[in-house]
């Protein structure tokens, strides 16, 4: 490239660009690194986003962030470090370091490598930031700050080796430190175990001196719940009919957004044991319709996991990907992963995508406006989840129906009646710091979506839903469906203990209307899949061997409540399914409705397997395994009828 082309540039309004980066973007087209036409894209870039240029060469992978530091080094004559991260000549002084604060360190892209109160040397990425000089005089306030350039990968190690232990315990113990009767550490409470050993015997002694007449009872009452959690959900479902409570955001609110005004965003993306899955992520986020240089992706990988490692590394993703590794502790949880991945994050929002997610190119954008028109109390807004594999078989299709009418009428029924939302597991969007006021996630919490969106509400934050969708892989494999099902069911028991540790001081907080739908939503849930088989089989027992005797367990009002459940409820479980598919136009799913009894039986068997691992092993996570759907492309369309057969 000659001399001249360096001015042939078009830098019209770049005035917010500063010194250094006019020089280094133009030591890098003298030397080759980047084409004048990537130059030029670099300027317009910045002209319409008012970003570095550092995080737009690296977000569109025209450099390595390393290739910046080195010029700028070279310009500004700091010298650049990033060569000698790792090795016996990069002096750093632990003690020292541990003096500041690593959120400090990751907000503003340095650490200092040694200091007294003469001199203090840091690590930046950019030596012009004036917060660097103010946090080093808060901690030495007469010593002469010396800076050296590196990158923001080079400050996330040092953070990560310096701060690791204090991180790791931070993410597993801050919430049931500060407040532990909201967390699922302890599964039971002293006071539950005496109040479920009275309840045992009270129904022991009835049931030595009373059998039939104690066993009737039992029986009436469990009908008595079966129907109202049967019926309440029904009853949301139709409030939420046409998602009457969800945020809407036009196209017109959408296109008077200026890229050079949005934040930046966090995205925590925990994978483990996720090589199949890599490629496919890599690809959806990078179709989000949303600066790339304004992203902060994350993905959060087990420090033991070197196969996912290695695939995410292989895949050379651009600089906003940033990789951090999970220091293996117990517990292993997603939420533990998420606190730890949640230290690191730069953003003033934060969103969490799973590995095989797609979301729509424009939810952060949907999810931003319902932020800024939202209430100061908002604290999270839920996308909706949805299958793009919904036809590859029985398994897909009840999956898709029964996450359409979760996502598309229940959660928005709440929503619109102002009640607890359990939040789904991804495409939950928050604002950070309320986030970080509320405790984060429970890393002991299997669930800890639903266990978060019920502590909001005690803590009188708010969660609403924003009308976009997430389309996720459904699971096609039987014995990979129920390990999926079982933790989601052990983690609404885990929840439901949780918040009922204190029943009576929950209905002052809540309000009593909160309090029965968490009771008949959270309880409930679990409630019905594990009474289900048992009211089948006395049923059937009653029908074929009449001799038994069992007409005294099903007699008089509880024969007709039975028999109410048994029929109606069923169709009402059929009806709510039905229901599902008018909204996403899944008509082909409609005569797969019919089989719900047969999909809850699944449910049960799976509750029950919850039930054993909540007394066994409560905080196993059930690995969930991905990458084995034959659909290759999604159409993340929402509101078309959106092809699910094998494509290429």
């Amino acid at each position: 490239m000659s001399t001249k082309s360096l001015f042939d540039l078009n830098l019209d309004g770049t005035e917010t660009l500063s010194e250094e980066e006019r020089l280094v973007l133009l030591r890098l087209l003298a030397t080759e690194v980047i084409t004048e036409s990537q130059a030029q894209r670099v300027i317009d870039t910045h002209k319409a986003h008012q970003t570095p240029v550092l995080d737009i060469l690296g977000a569109l992978n025209y450099i390595d962030p390393s290739d910046y530091a080195k010029s700028l080094g070279i310009i500004t004559g700091l010298g650049s470090v990033s060569e000698l991260l790792g090795s016996e000549y990069l002096a750093l002084d632990p003690h020292f370091v541990r003096r500041f604060r690593p959120a400090d360190l990751v907000r503003y892209l340095f650490c200092p490598l040694s200091g007294d109160k003469d001199l203090v040397v840091v690590l930046t990425v950019d030596p012009n930031e004036p917060k660097i000089a103010d946090y080093v005089h808060a901690v030495e306030p007469t010593a002469e700050v010396i800076a050296m350039v590196g990158t923001e990968r080079n400050v996330t190690q040092l953070v990560d080796r310096v701060f690791q232990k204090e991180l790791t315990f931070r993410a597993t113990n801050d919430l049931r430190i500060q407040n532990p009767e909201e967390s699922a550490s302890q599964v039971f409470t002293t006071e539950q175990i005496i109040v479920f050993a009275l309840i045992a015997v009270v129904i022991g002694i009835n049931l030595i001196w009373h059998f039939w007449t104690t066993l009737n009872a039992i029986m009436l009452l469990i009908g008595f719940v079966y129907l109202l959690s049967i019926a309440y959900k029904l009853f949301l479902s139709l409030v939420g009919l046409g998602h009457s409570g969800a945020i809407r955001v036009t196209p017109e609110q959408l296109a008077a957004l200026r890229d050079a005004d949005l934040p930046l965003y966090s995205i925590l993306v925990p994978v483990y044991h996720e090589t199949r899955v890599v490629p496919n992520l890599l690809k959806a986020l990078g179709e989000l319709d949303y600066p790339a240089e304004k992203l902060d992706v994350l993905l959060l990988m087990e420090a033991d996991d070197l196969e996912t490692i290695a695939a995410a590394r292989a895949a050379k993703p651009p600089s906003f990907f940033r990789f951090i590794y999970v220091p293996t502790s117990h517990p292993r949880t997603k939420p533990k992963a998420c606190n730890y991945g949640l230290q690191f994050c730069r953003g003033e929002y934060v969103t969490i995508y799973d590995a095989e997610d797609y979301p729509e190119p424009d939810q952060l954008k949907k999810a931003l406006l319902a932020f800024r028109n939202g209430l100061p109390e908002l604290i999270c807004v839920q996308a909706a989840l949805n299958y793009f594999n919904a036809n590859e078989n029985y398994l897909t299709r009840m999956f898709t129906l029964e996450y359409s009418y979760w996502f598309d009428y229940l959660l928005p029924g709440l929503d619109r009646l102002g009640l607890p939302i359990p939040l789904g597991g991804t495409s939950n969007h928050f604002r950070i710091d309320r986030l970080l006021e509320l405790g984060a996630w429970d890393p002991y919490n299997v669930t800890e979506d639903a266990d978060l969106g019920i502590r909001a509400a005690v803590h009188k934050y708010s969660v609403g839903i924003v009308e976009s969708t997430t389309f996720e892989e459904a699971n096609k494999r039987l014995r990979n469906w129920i390990r999926q099902r079982s933790r989601w069911i052990k983690g609404y028991m885990q929840t439901w203990l949780v918040h009922n540790r204190h029943p009576v001081r929950l209905l002052r907080q809540i309000g009593w209307k909160a309090w029965l739908s968490y009771q008949f939503f959270v309880g409930g849930t679990w409630f019905t899949f594990l009474v289900t088989p048992w009211l089948w089989l006395l049923f059937f027992l009653n029908v074929v061997f009449p001799q038994l005797g069992l007409e005294r367990v099903f007699g008089g009002t509880a024969s007709y409540l039975h028999m109410f459940n048994l029929l109606i409820g069923n169709l009402l479980g059929i009806y709510i399914n039905m229901m599902a598919v008018s909204y996403r136009k899944l008509f082909s799913l409609s005569f797969y409705a019919l089989t719900n009894p047969l999909y809850w039986f699944l449910h049960s068997i799976s509750g029950y397997i919850a039930l054993w691992q909540l007394f066994a092993n409560p905080f196993y996570w059930e690995k969930t395994e991905h990458g084995i759907t034959s659909v290759t492309v999604p159409v993340v369309l929402r509101g078309e009828e959106y092809s699910n057969g094998d494509q290429s």
